[in-house]
């Protein structure tokens, strides 16, 4: 991936409501936050930040094994937050979970031990975000065994 400098836009919309525009060709997308403050009409902040990270991790996950041929079969990925009070008591993300379920059963899948030990280095936003919130990764195949 290329380095750029990519950026987006939010307009307030209402209260704790925000138009967040990313291109121009793209469909804007409203953020909110729960109630009291907000209404919860859209995605709160940690739920857009838990999207970006989750989102990352499953293409770089996808992008490795297409280099060596192998077919997900589908991938279906949750990501959680742990929120608490820091030592300020303010609220933050303290921790991360992201697991990722494969279409495709292990047995499959060629040159798994490599793809699962490298793909998470290549996830940009996972690795970023990682640097100040813990984030644990866990990948599971098609019958829902646990990968190494």
């Amino acid at each position: 991936m290329s380095e750029s400098s990519p950026s987006v836009t939010l307009r307030q919309r209402d209260a704790y409501q925000f138009d967040i525009h990313f291109a121009p060709q793209l469909p804007n997308l409203l953020a909110d936050e729960p109630p009291p403050l907000g209404q919860g009409a859209g995605p709160t902040p940690v739920q857009l930040l838990l999207a970006a990270v989750g989102n990352c991790m499953s293409s770089s996950l996808l992008f490795a094994l297409s280099k060596f041929k192998n077919d997900a079969r589908g991938i279906t990925t949750t990501a959680e937050a742990q929120v608490g009070r820091n030592d300020a008591g303010r609220l933050r993300v303290l921790h991360i979970t992201v697991r990722i379920r494969l279409g495709a059963r292990a047995a499959e899948l060629q040159h798994l031990d490599r793809i699962l030990g490298q793909f998470e280095e290549f996830c940009t936003v996972g690795q970023s975000v990682r640097a100040g919130i813990p984030t644990d990764v866990e990948v599971y195949d098609g019958d829902g065994r646990a990968l190494p």
